[in-house]
């Protein structure tokens, strides 16, 4: 591992000149005006594929944005890994509220400072760096496949029905997934994703008037749609943080006395979790510490709303349309399918007559589970215990990567979770930013790894 960290630190500055190539690329799927930039990004994974050390690198056209594949077999009678990534990144707004250009990278206070630093440009390229670097020292033992997909973000549509073909299937067939896209629990005791959350989100319109009214002529005889979607979105949860929908955990997976135990041994102090989010006092469900609610608990967020006038001064309107972008976490057990269909029931069943309800769906995703006795766990252990000179803890996360639930049901591959994100890189909002040592740590034990993996 010295002839590792050598090469790391020998090439750190090359390696992030080529991460800030991927970066200044405005990946985001959500918004059309950038689908040039989808290619564009996917053009440069592959070139840096190949720069890497792939035999072969290439662009797959889906029904969405292009998937990136790439290839190193070794030999056919070892044990394969695919490495799994996505290039496309969130939306930016509020920009006023960035210190730096989004797609600008900076380094400041040992941080990379850009959309995607983080989630996923640098988790993901760590995983390529360290297949270079294995590559370069002549130590890869096994075969590597790497797919990179640019719709995480909106749910891995084009993939989802890219892998139902058997050939596509046979393509990426390996004997475990490695994914770099979650957090560890603090920057000096590492941890081991071993739950992801499902996830439900979708859109809820509700119409009142054909057109907006002066709220003076038809107040008080005309539904007003916000006050109308503010009230049923009010009913969901209760006093205590619970949702109150009928049905919603009836599936939910009570963890025993002795894992909940273990979930609240890992490192945390509620003051500096409240201080990093700049809250007075935490909420949530009751009952729960806050490491539970985070990991095992289902969750109901109004993600936006939209509705009225909200410009410069007033205007004394009843609106025609209000909108509320809503989403659902789910724990194991639950079917987001399943989760879906009592929600948008329980919505209808409330909603009064004056006002007409359309849902449109976004994600629908299942939760995830990775057995710590998988013996790929405990190559992901041994290999942290390499790096970090201490044993991982296993733990839950309250995030959905919704792919990886899929590649389970679909392929029958379980994924190892090998994240080394923090909570304080800000993903999904302004100020995304990633720690360089977190950068070169991930690529040193990704390379650990493989080694103890192809060792089993």
């Amino acid at each position: 591992m010295d002839k590792v960290k050598q090469y790391i630190e020998e090439n750190q500055e090359r390696f992030l000149d080529e991460l800030f190539s991927l970066i200044r690329i405005p990946s985001i799927s959500a918004e059309q005006e950038h689908k040039d930039d989808m290619v564009r990004c996917a053009e440069r994974w592959k070139e840096l594929l190949l720069a890497s050390g792939a035999d072969k690198a290439e662009l797959i056209e889906t029904s969405g944005n292009p998937l990136v594949y790439g290839e190193k077999m070794v030999d056919p009678k070892k044990k394969t890994v695919l490495v799994y990534g996505h290039y496309d990144v969130m939306p930016v707004a509020p920009l006023e509220l960035w210190n730096t250009e989004p797609f600008e990278p900076v380094v400041k206070d040992g941080k990379i400072w850009a959309r995607g630093a983080d989630d996923d440009k640098g988790q993901s390229f760590m995983q390529a760096k360290a297949f270079e670097t294995m590559m370069a020292l002549e130590m890869l033992p096994c075969n590597v496949k790497f797919l990179l997909e640019g719709e995480e973000e909106i749910g891995s549509p084009a993939l989802k029905q890219w892998i139902d073909n058997p050939q596509n299937k046979a393509k990426v067939m390996a004997d475990v997934i490695v994914v770099s896209d979650t957090d560890m629990v603090s920057a000096e005791i590492p941890s081991i994703t071993t739950g992801l959350r499902g996830l439900v989100k979708f859109e809820m319109k509700l119409t009142g008037p054909d057109h907006d009214l002066h709220s003076g002529d038809f107040g008080g005889t005309v539904a007003n749609p916000i006050n109308e979607l503010s009230r049923m979105i009010g009913t969901v949860l209760d006093k205590d943080g619970h949702i109150t929908i009928p049905g919603f955990y009836d599936d939910v997976l009570t963890c025993s006395d002795e894992e909940r135990a273990l979930i609240n041994k890992a490192p945390y102090n509620e003051e500096e979790y409240r201080k990093s989010v700049g809250v007075t006092r935490l909420q949530g469900e009751k009952g729960y510490t806050t490491l539970e609610r985070i990991g095992i608990r289902p969750t109901f967020d109004v993600c936006g709303i939209q509705g009225g006038y909200s410009g410069e001064g007033f205007k004394t309107i009843i609106p025609s349309v209000a909108w509320a972008k809503l989403s659902f976490r789910l724990v194991a057990n639950q079917d987001p399918e399943r989760i879906a269909r009592i929600v948008e029931e329980y919505f209808r069943s409330i909603a009064p007559e004056s006002v007409k309800l359309e849902f449109t769906y976004y994600e629908k995703g299942m939760p995830y589970v990775c057995p710590i006795d998988m013996p790929e766990y405990q190559a992901a252990e041994a290999a942290f215990g390499d790096t970090y000179s201490m044993q991982p803890i296993p733990a839950h996360s309250g995030c959905s990567i919704s792919i990886v639930s899929d590649f389970e049901q679909k392929l029958g591959l379980k994924s190892i979770l090998l994240g080394f994100g923090l909570g304080a890189d800000n993903i999904h909002a302004p100020n995304e930013n990633y720690r360089i040592d977190r950068f070169k740590k991930g690529i040193e034990t990704a390379v650990a790894f493989f080694q103890h993996y192809a060792a089993q």
